[in-house]
């Protein structure tokens, strides 16, 4: 039965993928914010709160929660 309760909220919704929420600015200059998970600088400016990923560990992130159908 709730496996029918899941399907039908997912047709409520009309998508099974979320929507990632908006990343912040990108920073203009120096200093920049480490990346948590491989301590390279980033794009985003060192005020920036929450979770801060380098482009390359960004892009494997999106590559493992993409969506596959």
């Amino acid at each position: 039965m709730s496996e029918d309760r899941n399907e039908q909220a997912e047709a409520e919704s009309g998508s099974y993928c979320e929507t990632p929420a908006e990343s912040p600015e990108r920073a203009e200059g120096p200093p920049y914010a480490e990346c948590v998970l491989c301590r390279k600088p980033t794009e985003y400016a060192e005020s920036v709160k929450g979770i801060t990923l380098c482009p390359v560990c960004e892009w494997q992130e999106a590559q493992r929660t993409a969506c596959s159908g």
